[in-house]
């Protein structure tokens, strides 16, 4: 078990940083308190880190180069390190979490950070980590650029957060039966990043290089209501701030489970639950790094390598 370090034991890769003000989507102190009760039986819920964690993880084996240092963002139950476990390319590895709960259990080095106020120096790591996360950020630009900061030239990030197609079927079910017994809707499931914007934020952050894909992990439950119950028992509840305070009507709840089992049972009788994950990969900047051509470098024209006549733009080419 390692103890929480204050800033000092790290210096000086640590520094004090302000807290932003972002525009306020998600309750974070809400967040901060749910990790720390989800710690305590974490082992038990934590399947679905551990599966994203060892898919962010093997992207490293297409990265022929060591990192000395490194740093888990988010690291809930160590899932991110015991993946690393075989993995001689990396040195030391910093863990920070958002709960204390989380730091204080963790197998090495370890920070209580906000992903919102990184407190850490400048280049402090050459690879910065962050497995399921980073979707409950509000600024997410700004956090993007906060870990480009902390890396080193030529430090690499690889990211793995919830995207915006999780838990579709949830959604569908909870809009169904909220407007059937409560004649409107309120947000029940968190909004969180598309794809299609996800290696525009990269390249928005300052990153080098940037790529972003997509994979869905479908997970069986029993039934809806099983499906609600491990979400908040993972801390990965609705953390939308302007969500519908108090408990939810039990009728609404239980005519979702009814609409969800009705819509998206398997044949076992099981229902699905799909997980989106998006995998962000970046770069910081450096000198070494590939270069796009500048305009009008090219050695020998488009239209010889694609065996067609070239026109000037704004001349009209007859069909024939």
């Amino acid at each position: 078990m390692a103890v929480p370090l204050p800033a000092s034991a790290l210096s000086p890769y640590i520094q004090a940083v302000a807290t932003p003000d972002p525009l306020l989507v998600f309750d974070r102190t809400v967040l901060r308190q749910r990790r720390d009760r989800a710690a305590r039986d974490w082992d038990s819920q934590a399947f679905l880190k551990r599966e994203i964690a060892e898919r962010l993880v093997e992207r490293l084996d297409d990265v022929r180069r060591s990192f000395s240092r490194a740093l888990d963002l988010g690291c809930h139950g160590d899932e991110v390190a015991a993946a690393l476990r075989n993995r001689t390319a990396i040195g030391q590895l910093v863990r920070s979490d958002l709960g204390f709960a989380f730091a204080r259990h963790a197998g090495g080095p370890a920070v209580v950070a906000d992903e919102e106020a990184l407190p850490f120096a400048p280049q402090s790591f050459d690879l910065v980590l962050s497995a399921m996360s980073l979707h409950w950020v509000n600024d997410l630009p700004g956090t993007l650029i906060q870990i480009g900061r902390i890396l080193k030239p030529d430090g690499l990030f690889l990211g793995a957060m919830l995207g915006g197609e999780t838990l579709w079927q949830l959604r569908q079910a909870l809009a169904a039966a909220e407007s059937e017994i409560e004649g409107g809707l309120s947000p029940r499931v968190s909004p969180f990043a598309d794809l299609r914007d996800a290696a525009g934020l990269l390249q928005r952050a300052g990153f080098a290089l940037p790529v972003a894909d997509g994979e869905t992990i479908d997970v069986e439950y029993q039934s809806a209501l099983a499906l609600m119950r491990d979400l908040g028992a993972m801390g990965e509840g609705n953390l939308v701030a302007e969500r519908r305070r108090g408990l939810a009507r039990r009728a609404t709840l239980l005519r979702a489970a009814e609409v969800y089992g009705e819509r998206f049972a398997r044949p076992s009788g099981r229902v699905a639950a799909s997980f989106e994950v998006l995998f962000l990969h970046g770069w910081a900047p450096h000198a070494s790094q590939p270069k796009p051509l500048k305009p009008g470098s090219a050695a020998r024209r488009l239209a010889e390598a694609l065996d067609t006549a070239e026109h000037s733009a704004g001349e009209k080419v007859e069909r024939s």
